[in-house]
């Protein structure tokens, strides 16, 4: 049963909307998750399309930098740096930013490969060392580990506590789940990983699962500055990060998705889809992959090289919007070749482009906030906090605290921290680990 939205003559006075029935209710109580008309028609139209609260589509005379970004299709440059047209876009002046990020648990079977990558050799035009963001989920996670990353300036992210494999229960998910899988996960981050400086700004669904406007509502509460779950499907040129307060520039990517319809203040990282074709002059369509890991095609190192070459200028030719790298740990930890592919290419990347600068999610969400031409960028102020970090343990002996939560009956974990063991295993109901569940 679908709501009478549009009538011939109007059947509810301002502000209220007909359910399937006849019957009158508030506009804003349709497609609000519960169902307030007799006959639930308040929530069976719901999408981009149809919500009756719908954010509305871009108007950049009201959407201006720095709080505010949006195109008509996703694509122009923040601060008109360079205009993208049908003929293409000149952006010479746009320094390429590229977002390597990780997901899941930091702990010590990644520890050493995050130090291979991030070796302190490879180092951005500024002569900062590259970074990068990691959405740290927290079973089996060593918050020293974690604490260690962060000295080094990197970007530590939520990514949820439970992992929940349910994968239908993020889609589901009420603002409070959402609010105790990621306001948890970034208590417990920033407590047991010593994180004072309120850094911990984004998050990551699992499997990529948005959660509507429920996810949304309570990053809005939870003063959450930026999502990266969204996947735009492959397209060129690519997409630039957006806000959500307009509707996004592009459609709700895959079958299963739940993305928000409302306005929300709150940034989009996008995950703009890599081309994986092997040829890409030739070869017929294939769908896009976000994470790097389900590009299943991709099963060599020169292979890999290759997907990265074309993908890097497939952004940089065009209109230099961030190349997102999103990987699991254990893909490039269980293929040596890939892993050197991944370090050859990105060392080639460094010596040959003056204008390339790897960095952090909140980084780029820094620079679109305040655009600055490729000779700008080398003195540009928040690309150069932790600039070049000396590594050194973030404490001479973590505590491995052998805990339990009557959240896990039966199940003993451990919780490797530089600060004081807590009572309990943090989870859901206890993120603090205090007991006072």
């Amino acid at each position: 049963m679908k709501p009478l939205l549009f009538t011939d003559e109007p059947i509810c006075q301002e502000n209220y909307l007909a359910c399937g029935d006849g019957n009158c209710i508030e506009r804003g109580l349709f497609c609000n998750g519960e169902k307030d008309c007799n006959d639930g028609s308040d929530e069976n139209a719901c999408d981009i399309e149809t919500d009756p609260n719908r954010a509305p589509p871009c108007d950049t005379s009201i959407c201006k930098l720095p709080d505010c970004f949006c195109s008509e299709d996703g694509t122009q440059v923040p601060g008109g740096l360079c205009n993208v047209g049908p003929a293409g876009a000149d952006c010479q002046n746009v320094p390429q930013m590229v977002t390597i990020t990780f997901d899941d648990a930091i702990n010590n079977n990644n520890i050493d490969l995050y130090q291979e990558i991030f070796n302190r050799q490879r180092k951005n035009p500024n002569g900062c060392d590259i970074k990068a963001s990691f959405f740290v989920s927290h079973k089996y996670t060593n918050y020293s580990s974690v604490q260690f990353m962060h000295d080094m300036g990197h970007e530590i992210a939520a990514h949820s506590i439970t992992h929940n494999d349910d994968e239908g229960f993020w889609t589901d998910a009420v603002v409070d789940d959402w609010a105790k899988e990621m306001a948890g996960s970034r208590l417990i981050i920033d407590k047991f990983a010593n994180i004072t400086d309120n850094s911990v700004v984004g998050l990551r669904a699992p499997y990529l699962r948005v959660g509507g406007n429920n996810q949304f509502t309570m990053m809005e509460e939870q003063a959450f500055l930026y999502d990266s779950s969204i996947t735009a499907p492959l397209q060129n040129p690519p997409l630039w990060p957006y806000t959500m307060y307009f509707r996004m520039p592009h459609r709700c990517h895959g079958a299963l998705q739940n993305c928000p319809t409302r306005s929300h203040a709150v940034w989009e990282m996008v995950m703009n889809e890599l081309d994986r074709r092997e040829d890409p002059t030739v070869d017929e369509d294939l769908p896009g992959c976000a994470m790097v890991d389900s590009c299943s095609n991709i099963l060599s190192g020169d292979q890999f090289y290759n997907f990265l070459t074309h993908n890097f200028y497939r952004h940089y030719d065009q209109n230099r919007a961030p190349l997102g790298l999103f990987f699991h740990a254990a893909w490039l930890k269980n293929n040596p070749e890939f892993l050197d592919a991944f370090l050859y290419w990105v060392d080639e990347i460094i010596e040959s482009h003056n204008d390339v600068y790897f960095v952090t999610m909140t980084q780029v969400i820094q620079w679109i906030q305040n655009p600055q031409n490729v000779d700008e960028a080398r003195n540009f102020e928040p690309w150069k906090e932790r600039c070049n970090v000396e590594p050194k343990p973030p404490c001479l002996a973590p505590h491995m605290c052998k805990l339990a939560t009557k959240e896990l009956p039966g199940e003993a974990l451990h919780l490797h921290t530089c600060v004081r063991c807590p009572n309990n295993y943090p989870w859901l109901n206890d993120p603090t680990g205090d007991g006072f569940i």
